[in-house]
């Protein structure tokens, strides 16, 4: 039987990290709000909590920055050739790259630098016509 959304929430809900299970939910808020499928979102967020489950306990999202981090859980999807003669894993393995890239761009493009570039003093203001 097909893993649910919901059951995906739950996951993301009980994982062990609060700061990494806070992130995965703002994502999942920002996949909701942008209008995507339920199933492009649980296949994202499914692949999000393995790689956290694959984490130490004490490293959150944000400590995530060595490349050797992400192919060192890649490569837990790499199956030896009497197992995967047709190497389908490497199907596998780049679809979680790809995963991966897309939650790390919207860490960084949307907690990041929003954390560190102020918005414009017009942009608080709500008019573009303001610039005091």
């Amino acid at each position: 039987m097909p893993i649910r959304l919901d059951t995906v929430l739950k996951k993301v809900e009980d994982l062990p990290n609060r700061i990494n299970s806070d992130l995965l939910k703002d994502f999942y808020r920002h996949m909701k709000d942008n209008g995507t499928s339920q199933n492009y979102q649980k296949g994202n967020l499914k692949a999000m909590v393995h790689f956290a489950e694959h984490l130490d306990l004490a490293i959150s999202f944000y400590n995530v920055n060595q490349q050797e981090q992400i192919v060192k859980f890649l490569d837990t999807k790499v199956k030896p050739e009497q197992v995967d003669p047709d190497k389908k894993w490497i199907t596998t393995w780049n679809d979680y790259l790809w995963r991966l890239k897309l939650f790390f761009r919207w860490l960084y493009n949307k907690k990041i630098i929003r954390d560190i570039r102020p918005l414009p003093r017009f942009a608080n203001k709500g008019s573009i016509t303001n610039f005091d």
